[in-house]
């Protein structure tokens, strides 16, 4: 089978490819290991997609950390605005919260999937589910397919087979030992906006299912007033990812219980007489505490200090203890991937002309918020815009 383009990899990454690819008039052919697509993004949109951020352009970058700089040109072209733009476009309104997260009004993913594979119906894209890519022989990529054994020869190919977390929805990461194989420098893979492990004491199992709201999350210089929630396996939810990179590569983990008192005047509360009350309820007043922080403080704390500025600094930095993350397959995203020195500009593959990669299978992360999406459109979009020009610079 011949094609001029080849898309392997049916998430956000890899659709937007196949569109670009096809707005441009080429013939795509785009093969999915599951037998539909997207399915990590609408498993993301189940609680609400959160698609990108209402954000200075200077403070959305920084949300990149060390992949700012490589992933600023994909950004300009293809961040924030154009994608609000191009979701409105599929008849998907949208509307800004309140922290400047952008979600469609209808809240889920699937709607505005629905309209995408539409308009792809409408290209020249054909899209083959079930097929499992196994790598190349020669010029030819290799799928194992329900019709048996597959041979598709492109022009050009973009790659956007996702990170290494969430193997039931596709994203296993076995596609690293075809590129390592190839010669492709590769960075190992590590979890990122995961989950927490905590070994929790025994006074902690009613406090399972609540959220700890009303904090400030340290690890090293990175922090977080998100939410998170006590579950039986530890810590989860936004506030502990949006910190949880600096804690994987070793940070020590803080929490601020009383984030808007200063200590000073925290201090100054727990000076005063508590007359006939209980120090637990003396300190759960004069810190502000639901029972869910004064839970936390009682379990990490013990036994307290006397003295109250010690307390108060206690409070207010909380050392948390923890088994490190949770297992890569239960992270959100991962870290790690194909290398950018591995790239020529245009994410094409230096080891493989003509074979670009988008998406999670590149070594860049970020934190949920609208951050990791916005990226992963935005890689597509490039990689099909430069086997777009491939395709053209070949045709002439």
């Amino acid at each position: 089978m011949k094609t001029a383009a080849l898309v392997i990899g049916g998430g956000p990454a890899g659709l937007m490819a196949a569109e670009v690819l096809g707005q441009a008039g080429h013939s795509v052919l785009l093969a999915e290991a599951r037998p539909s697509p997207a399915r990590k993004f609408l498993m993301a949109g189940k609680s609400g997609l959160n698609l990108t951020r209402a954000e200075a352009p200077e403070a959305f970058l920084r949300a990149y950390g060390a992949g700012a700089a490589v992933l600023h040109p994909m950004l300009a072209a293809f961040g924030p605005d154009e994608l609000r733009a191009w979701a409105e476009g599929l008849g998907q309104p949208l509307f800004t919260g309140p922290t400047g997260r952008v979600f469609p009004e209808a809240m889920k993913a699937s709607p505005l999937l629905r309209a995408w594979l539409t308009r792809l119906d409408g290209l020249r894209v054909t899209r083959r589910m079930r097929w499992r890519w196994r790598g190349w022989d020669g010029p030819a990529a290799l799928f194992d397919t329900p019709e048996g054994a597959q041979r598709v020869t492109a022009e050009v190919t973009v790659l956007a087979l996702g990170g290494a977390s969430w193997a039931r929805l596709g994203s296993d990461g076995a596609w690293a030992g075809i590129l390592d194989a190839e010669g492709v420098a590769l960075a190992p893979f590590k979890p990122a906006n995961m989950g927490l492990k905590v070994p929790w004491s025994d006074h902690m199992t009613p406090r399972f299912g609540a959220p700890v709201k009303g904090v400030c999350w340290h690890a090293g210089e990175v922090t977080s007033r998100g939410e998170a929630v006590i579950s039986a396996r530890g810590l989860e939810g936004g506030g502990i990812y949006a910190i949880s990179a600096s804690v994987r590569d070793g940070a020590a983990l803080s929490v601020d219980l009383a984030p808007d008192l200063s200590q000073e005047a925290l201090s100054q509360r727990l000076s005063r007489p508590r007359g006939k009350m209980s120090a637990a309820n003396f300190i759960r007043k004069a810190a502000r505490l639901d029972p869910v922080r004064q839970a936390l403080l009682m379990e990490f704390a013990r036994p307290l200090p006397s003295d109250p500025s010690a307390l108060a600094a206690r409070i207010k930095r909380l050392p948390l203890r923890h088994d490190g993350p949770r297992p890569m397959d239960e992270a959100i995203s991962t870290a790690g991937g194909v290398r950018f020195d591995a790239l020529a500009p245009g994410l094409e593959l230096m080891a493989r002309p003509g074979v670009f990669v988008a998406g999670e299978m590149l070594d860049w992360e970020a934190p949920t918020g609208g951050y990791l999406l916005t990226a992963c459109f935005a890689t597509g979009h490039w990689a099909g815009r430069h086997a777009s020009a491939c395709l053209g610079a070949r045709a002439v």
